[in-house]
């Protein structure tokens, strides 16, 4: 599979853009007009650039308002097109798109247009180029790929083919099936974008908001399989106009773009009528089971207050490292690591964001498949020295830079507590407080991040994304997006914050990054929870008591159950499917906290209740005596 992108998908300046194109593992680049223009440097001195760094020119784009222009503009298209064709050759490429006229005074017909692009193939066949015809959305007159194509069939030009676009076709929500009938030959690129399904002009949607394929909401894998299923195996390009792109980071989005195409390349490939696409193969994404562990990096004082929290909620000291100050401590299948070693990662970790939850343990069938196939998609992965008869866990960098450590049961991997640990026989005063297992993980990132892990989620992992929901904080909003399995053994909530105000924002600017800021863990009772909780000198965070009026009016609560709510300080919430009840801890630190959850057939995470939690948590953020700014 032959990869592109077009320069406009990414931010920066042009040198720096094929720095990035290249690094991500790019094969050829598209270069968009503006960029070359606002380029000090000659056609000719672009296009070494460009193979410098290892690159292909795939296209010279865009040429516009072409066809069917009246008598007295025509010539004047000619004379621009031979202009075009002068800079194509000084680039080093072939291949210009003309994007379908879009002019009030362009005249209509299909023949009129096959007829200016004949003449234009003649004009590029004497240079060696040729021209690729791309049907705009909002064009005047063509504004669909089946009418692009009568009119290149009509020119029967071997210069002039088609240009497929992912989103022009989808978001008129053409029949791809037409494409399965366009000779593989006729087809001289296809770019590729997704995009969120908005309500909204075609125009400003496509120039805002498009995003990597697997990112958004439209099939753009059964696009992509269509054209494969011709035989096609030129090159797929991206061509993403995005606000967000546009300020991001330059080499984390060309990365995130490459990503996309691979994981895209593996869905079609396994279509039983693709026979041409040619993607390296790797395993299928892989299954989680459950969270297997996660780990906290500390200090010893900051240990102590952390493992005095952890055993107000319940949790025993089981095991001790071997060779390490790192500690195991359990409750149902929750396995928590403390870890105050003052070598390796966490230490360094430590020492950039203070305490936090720097790592986590997925439980996968099979560990080193996953591995490969993160690997494959650009994941980075992390290895560290390991004592002697210590198990090496494979492991991935995640959100913030931190670790997401791959266990499965086919190997010492599954029993690497029982190996690098030694059992211990503590904390036994302490009462269980009928925690299960994780409910789901609350990872905060700043907003603009929020893509590049729903993507590497959902591409590395069998996970899906759910759509996103609007947290109000006091002071904001926070975007708020959850990758899950479907059996729901793996949940992660991403939210992205767009101001340091925000709770969210806050954590993000005193923790020096993006990283886990709650845990939340399954209970089947939890008033039974919030009994244990309380006998252990567990401190629930106070919820104010005006919401359990409105709560019992919204609901009709008995009032015996909303006085039980409001004594244990419980958030209630429901669905069509059921009943959701939540329970949290003060916060730890710069923001972080804890947080229980009964599910009674529920599924989401309790979203109308964020904006009370959240003002009740900044009060607790909130230094005495001083307003929070």
């Amino acid at each position: 599979m032959k990869t592109s992108i077009a320069t406009v998908s990414i931010s920066g300046e042009l040198p720096e853009k094929l720095e990035a194109i290249a690094s991500a593992g790019f094969d050829g680049v598209e270069i968009f007009e503006n960029d070359f223009l606002a380029f000090d440097g000659s056609p000719k001195d672009v296009g070494q650039m460009v193979r410098d760094f290892g690159l292909e020119i795939t296209l010279f784009q865009p040429f516009r308002d072409f066809e069917g222009m009246p008598a007295n503009l025509r010539q004047r298209t000619f004379d621009r097109a031979e202009r075009k064709f002068d800079i194509m050759q000084e680039l080093g490429t072939d291949l210009v798109l003309v994007c379908s006229n879009v002019s009030p005074v362009s005249l209509g017909g299909i023949d009129r247009a096959a007829d200016d692009f004949r003449e234009l193939g003649d004009r590029a066949a004497k240079r060696g180029l040729k021209v690729g015809y791309e049907a705009l959305a909002w064009g005047k007159h063509i504004n669909d790929h089946r009418d692009a194509w009568e009119i290149v069939r009509r020119a029967d030009h071997a210069n002039i083919g088609l240009i497929l676009d992912s989103f022009h076709t989808l978001s008129r929500k053409i029949d791809i099936n037409s494409i399965r009938s366009i000779p593989k030959d006729k087809i001289f690129i296809v770019q590729l974008a997704d995009a969120p399904l908005i309500d909204m002009d075609l125009l400003y949607w496509s120039r805002h908001f498009r995003n990597m394929p697997g990112e958004g909401d439209l099939p753009v894998t059964a696009f992509t399989t269509a054209i494969a299923e011709t035989g096609y195996d030129g090159y797929f390009s991206l061509e993403i106009f995005n606000d967000q792109f546009r300020g991001g980071s330059t080499r984390s989005i060309a990365a995130d773009g490459h990503r996309s195409l691979i994981y895209l390349g593996d869905q079609v490939r396994r279509s039983p009528n693709v026979t041409t696409l040619t993607v390296a193969p790797m395993p299928d994404r892989a299954p989680v089971k459950g969270v297997g562990f996660v780990e906290f990096s500390a200090d010893e004082k900051d240990a102590a207050d952390l493992i005095g929290i952890l055993k107000t909620l319940g949790f025993r000291k089981i095991a001790k490292h071997r060779t390490k100050k790192v500690y195991l401590y359990a409750q149902g299948d929750i396995r928590l690591i403390v870890n105050t070693d003052e070598k390796g990662f966490a230490n360094a970790s430590f020492a950039v964001h203070g305490t936090s939850a720097y790592a986590m343990a997925l439980s996968v069938d099979d560990a080193q498949k996953a591995l490969d196939r993160a690997i494959a998609l650009g994941a980075e992965p992390f290895e560290q020295p390991v004592a002697e008869g210590e198990v090496r866990i494979p492991a991935i960098r995640g959100v913030g830079g931190g670790l997401i450590y791959l266990i499965d049961g086919k190997s010492e991997l599954g029993r690497f507590s029982e190996i690098d640990f030694v059992t211990v026989d503590e904390d036994q005063a302490i009462e269980p407080a009928h925690l299960i297992r994780v409910d789901h993980i609350a990872q905060t990132v700043a907003y603009d991040e929020m893509l590049t892990w729903l993507l590497f989620y959902t591409s590395i992992f069998e996970m899906r994304k759910t759509p996103m929901v609007d947290i109000i904080d006091p002071a904001g909003v926070v975007r708020s997006q959850v990758v899950e399995s479907t059996d729901g053994a793996l949940r992660i909530t991403l939210n992205g914050a767009e101001n340091r105000r925000t709770l969210a924002g806050h954590f993000i600017a005193e923790k020096f990054g993006s990283g886990v800021q709650h845990l939340a863990f399954h209970t089947d009772d939890i008033f039974a929870t919030a009994e244990a909780l309380r006998k252990n000198g567990f401190k629930p965070l106070a919820i104010s008591p005006n919401y359990y009026g409105d709560v019992e009016a919204r609901f009709g609560l008995e009032p015996e159950l909303t006085e039980r709510l409001k004594a244990e300080n419980i958030l209630y919430d429901r669905d069509d499917q059921g009943e959701y009840f939540q329970l949290y801890s003060m916060t730890y630190g710069e923001g972080f906290f804890f947080e229980i959850v009964e599910r009674r057939g529920y599924a989401g995470y309790g979203a109308p209740n964020a904006i009370f939690r959240i003002a009740a948590l900044k009060k607790a953020l909130r230094p005495e005596g001083m307003p929070m700014r």
